[in-house]
């Protein structure tokens, strides 16, 4: 058996990836009209991605910085260690757990370095990695409504034991300047604010509220902490984290406005949602092959912190938007 103390650096280093989560890989609105007739990049080149440092992996995970990213700067735009499920969620718009399509889509790894036309700007970017995905990938895919197997967020027998929202909970507000360890991004769901804790916490504000992530060594969980929260933003921030064990949490809870909550995630969960990602993390010394981390002592658990909260995930189905790939390619045409 590991010992504890390894499992706990393991873990730190999974709560680090973690509270990149919540943040999508910088989404962007709806195309720039003045370059509307120009979506594609002047020029791109398409490598895959090389195998990473697992050692500075694990540091810069332990550090909350995640191998993969996206960087646009100017005419450049730079795609990092990033899967043909993140590019595909990227250009289309979309949470990663909605697009669907063959396995290895999680797996294989691409680095892109492109220069956008002079007129374009960072909100054109989504719709020219699309164009870029269809001619060097064969990328084919559709929107559909999918009625498909999930986990309703639903209230207990004795009902939702949930306080409204703090009075003083902060709210978005776009225009206020970025104070140090803040920093701006764009979400399926709209802006977010994202801010580094001198606790280790980060704190997440956003159109469904605002919440809190820290990681708890001596209990090896991930604590998630809201003063206002709506139900919809707190079912997409479990499946994110892990807590829907791979399937997509959904708000089926009939509650509305937002509300006070406190959840908790264990070590094999935030493994789990890493997985899901492809992302691996080594449990064992460099070079020894061990993967797949789990907490043999247990840990928190989902099903106890929401019963606390009145609430509880049951099987069920539902209609979910799905972005579908009919066909890719896994190896790309040349540059």
């Amino acid at each position: 058996m590991r010992n504890r103390r390894g499992l706990r650096l393991i873990a730190g280093a999974l709560a680090g990836a973690i509270l990149t989560a919540g943040s999508a890989l910088a989404q962007a609105s709806a195309p720039n009209p003045a370059t509307a007739g120009a979506l594609t990049f002047d020029v791109a080149s398409v490598r895959v991605s090389p195998a990473p440092d697992m050692q500075k992996m694990m540091m810069d995970l332990q550090a909350g910085k995640k191998p993969e990213s996206v960087h646009i700067d100017g005419s450049r735009a730079v795609f990092t260690y990033m899967s043909v499920k993140q590019l595909i969620a990227y250009a289309y718009k979309m949470r990663v757990y909605e697009v669907t399509g063959p396995d290895w889509m999680v797996t294989d790894r691409f680095d892109i370095v492109a220069r956008m036309p002079a007129a374009a700007s960072k909100d054109d970017a989504p719709a020219m990695l699309q164009t870029l995905l269809k001619e060097r990938f064969g990328l084919v895919a559709h929107r559909q409504v999918v009625d498909q197997p999930v986990l309703g967020l639903v209230a207990g027998k004795n009902g939702a034991k949930l306080l409204p929202a703090a009075a003083n909970a902060e709210v978005l507000d776009e225009s206020a300047p970025l104070k140090p360890g803040e920093s701006m991004v764009d979400s399926p769901d709209g802006r977010v604010l994202l801010r580094r804790n001198g606790d280790g916490s980060t704190t997440y504000v956003g159109p469904w509220g605002s919440f809190s992530l820290k990681f708890d060594g001596q209990s090896l969980s991930m604590h998630m902490q809201s003063e206002s929260i709506d139900m919809r933003g707190f079912a997409s921030m479990m499946t994110q984290l892990g807590g829907g064990e791979g399937r997509q949490v959904v708000d089926m809870t009939g509650l509305k406005g937002k509300y006070q909550a406190a959840a908790d995630f264990s070590l094999m969960d935030l493994t789990s949602s890493l997985h899901d990602q492809g992302i691996e993390i080594p449990t064992g010394p460099p070079g020894s092959g061990q993967g797949g981390a789990t907490d043999p002592e247990g840990g928190a658990t989902v099903s106890a912190t929401l019963e606390k909260l009145g609430l509880k995930l049951e099987k069920s189905r539902a209609d979910v938007d799905r972005l579908v790939v009919d066909h890719v390619e896994k190896s790309p045409t040349e540059n």
